[in-house]
């Protein structure tokens, strides 16, 4: 008997506990059917489209997929659309177009068709000034330029140094390959006599070794084997073809900061280097007053270890990244958020002033 009454006990409690609970319900249920979930609301947001980029033809012929929201799907950029179909001309907001097929004659720019009003064309180059050929017969057709240059309106260094945090317990001698058998090494694609780096090369391998790699030297380095191979050297020549502001290459974020050697610098003047990377990262040949005693410098660092280390102590606070090997479309998806900061009514009547400036 006893035991029946408690089970009743039991089931009315139950049945009241339910009871209470769908009441609370009906009372919430209202502001319930209004709410939309928070995942959805931030997809809805970062799916945006708002900006158009069109890329009119792939550098150097390298085209990529554009499959998806690409911007956003690979590179965290929202409200951006990039696109190579060239018959949304009229809905892209900017046209971006690279210096070197135009230069060649392998494309050109679509003066024939109604451009719209607000679009902005992008005129794109990587190369320094002496390489980009004739651009005053681009004058008036530019709004924003893209390069590696500082004060362009879209700004693409070759490379970067980026913050990391690599924990207690590492020093800077973690950073410092282990065997090096060469003094100095420099790995050359363009090797011309009427470079000033090559003066500086036939000078300077009388004073110290240099082994040189490419350019119908000595043997070619394949991508695999570039790193390793510079690692081993105490020094790298990061010597640039030629000498324009702002112009630091692959030649010093890759080969040099990323390959393991004290880089050895000869580029636009020290103040500019030191704007992107610590003053003590990187050795400027302009820094001595002649070559005979930068490799009197050099000899003597390679043996002075306490000193050597000290050049790889930004190895403790950053990484290098080399930003030439990086997709194309991330450097256009790119352009969208700095599209607010852009002027409106920008126009480069003389960009081949703007280069040489």
């Amino acid at each position: 008997m006893l035991d029946c009454c408690s089970r009743r006990w039991t089931l009315l409690a139950g049945s009241l506990a339910c009871l209470t609970l769908f009441g609370s319900l009906l009372i919430q249920w209202p502001s319930l059917l209004k709410m939309t979930p928070k995942s959805e609301t931030e997809v809805m947001s970062i799916n945006a489209t708002n900006t158009t980029v069109l890329v009119w033809y792939w550098p150097f012929g390298h085209k990529f997929s554009m499959d998806g929201n690409v911007c956003w799907e690979r590179f965290g950029i929202p409200n951006c659309k990039l696109v190579d179909d060239q018959s949304m001309f009229s809905q892209a907001d900017f046209v971006v177009f690279h210096n070197r097929e135009l230069m060649i004659g392998q494309q050109a720019l679509p003066v024939h068709l109604t451009r719209p009003q607000t679009q902005k064309w992008v005129w794109f180059s990587l190369e320094s000034p002496a390489h980009n050929g004739n651009v005053e017969l681009f004058n008036g057709q530019f709004n924003c330029t893209m390069s590696y240059r500082r004060d362009a309106d879209i700004y693409t260094p070759y490379g970067s140094l980026v913050p990391q945090d690599f924990g207690s317990g590492i020093t800077v001698e973690d950073f410092i390959p282990k065997k090096k058998t060469s003094l100095a090494c420099w790995v050359v694609s363009n090797f011309a006599a009427h470079h000033k780096r090559t003066a500086i090369y036939n000078q300077l391998k009388r004073i110290i070794p240099v082994t040189v790699y490419g350019g119908g030297v000595n043997k070619h380095l394949d991508r695999k084997a570039l790193l390793p191979t510079i690692s081993h050297c105490y020094f790298y020549l990061a010597f640039e073809n030629s000498i324009f502001k702002d112009y630091i290459t692959e030649k010093l974020w890759y080969n040099g900061l990323m390959g393991g050697a004290v880089p050895v610098v000869l580029g636009p003047p020290r103040e500019q280097y030191e704007l992107v990377a610590p003053k003590d990262s990187f050795i400027h040949v302009d820094d001595f007053p002649s070559l005979k005693e930068l490799g009197k410098f050099l000899k003597k660092l390679a043996k002075d270890k306490e000193r050597y280390a000290s050049f790889f102590n930004w190895k403790l606070k950053y990484r290098s990244t080399a930003n030439q090997y990086v997709d194309w479309r991330e450097r256009f998806c790119k352009i969208c958020p700095k599209a607010s900061s852009l002027q409106k009514h920008k126009v480069y009547k003389d960009l081949y002033s703007w280069e040489y400036q």
